[in-house]
């Protein structure tokens, strides 16, 4: 069972309540602290699935006090185990009085939006992170060397933007939608010019495996797509590494994308169209696929106010990636036809 520690900052007058707060909730434990000017320092341990629902509360009932601040911190572990319990005394105090609705195992909405945000960061880590996969994917795809090219993969610069525009999506938030879209243009356009660069400086034959491949679009392409956005939303809302998960999202967009510019470097404008609107295809998918997978996830904004300004937008984003992936796939069908 994964856990939480939660820090809450209040004015010491507010003791009593945030005391009779946490003993109506299911918590494994808390502590009280006093520090300095007046203040204490709670501490409360809990299953991580629970510590969105408290978070909620403590910032319902206590965002108005003078210095409030909740500070969410991961536990690798505790001892004794958050589940045993020295008496049943300290069982009946600690378990829940009455019956409540099953939690879905994840992490909480504000701990997942953090590990998000920080991906779409246009740093010189994340610059250099697609510079290196893109040559790297390059090589592989004209070496015809699939160990490369999933050694590329492996860097998944493209997997923090891409979940974080679908996050943004499902809980309405412009600000968060922004930097991904942002990231994901400077990544893309990065990755494109170096492929198109390497395309002309390079010998590119059309006929290599790992390159015709990436030219043709198949119902399997799809799925892989829409498989690859929904693990990599999953993999971030319950804590687990997303390095391996990665991996998965980035064979779907990167690759197509460096085969989409080597051919075009190369003068191959026919066969480039093919990896475009593979590209394009499943950066749809895994848009669609992120954005159902958060819903299903229950990953809702706290107030109603939000929540019902994400649900508009996340209705339009849906409509607006079925349309497109409908208009591709008939796109895709004329041109295959051809």
């Amino acid at each position: 069972m994964a856990l939480r520690l939660i820090e809450i900052v209040l004015p010491e007058q507010y003791m009593e309540s945030i005391q009779n707060v946490l003993e109506d909730h299911p918590s494994s434990d808390f502590w009280y602290d006093r520090i300095s000017k007046g203040k204490i320092l709670v501490r409360v341990l809990l299953p991580s699935e629970e510590t969105e629902e408290m978070v909620d509360l403590l910032n319902k009932r206590f965002s108005t006090a003078d210095g409030f601040r909740i500070i969410l911190i991961p536990i690798e572990a505790s001892v004794p185990r958050a589940n045993q319990f020295s008496g049943a005394g300290d069982q009946e105090k600690l378990l829940p009085k009455k019956n409540h609705k099953r939690r879905i195992k994840r992490i909480s909405r504000e701990e997942l939006y953090e590990d998000i945000a920080d991906t779409t960061d246009l740093s010189r880590v994340y610059i250099v992170m697609v510079v290196l996969s893109s040559i790297v994917a390059a090589i592989g795809i004209l070496q015809n060397n699939v160990a490369v090219i999933i050694g590329a993969m492996v860097i998944a610069p493209l997997l923090g933007p891409n979940v974080a525009t679908s996050l943004a999506t499902t809980i309405g938030d412009t600000d968060l939608l922004r930097n991904a879209l942002k990231a994901n243009v400077v990544g893309v356009a990065i990755a494109l010019l170096l492929s198109v660069s390497l395309g002309i400086l390079l010998s590119v034959d059309p006929a290599i495996p790992e390159i015709a491949s990436r030219t043709r679009i198949g119902l399997g392409d799809l799925i892989l797509a829409l498989a690859a956005g929904s693990a990599g939303a999953l993999a971030f809302t319950t804590g687990i590494p997303t390095t391996l998960v990665g991996v998965m999202v980035a064979v779907a967009l990167l690759p197509p994308l460096v085969t989409f510019g080597l051919l075009i470097g190369s003068g191959q404008r026919t066969m480039a169209v093919g990896a475009l609107l593979l590209f394009l295809t499943n950066i749809i998918c895994v848009n669609l696929s992120g954005v159902i997978t958060f819903l299903a996830q229950k990953i809702v904004p706290s107030s109603y106010y939000e929540a019902e300004r994400a649900r508009r937008a996340t209705r339009m984003a849906i409509v607006f990636w079925l349309i497109s992936l409908s208009l591709l796939t008939l796109l895709i069908a004329v041109s295959q036809g051809n």
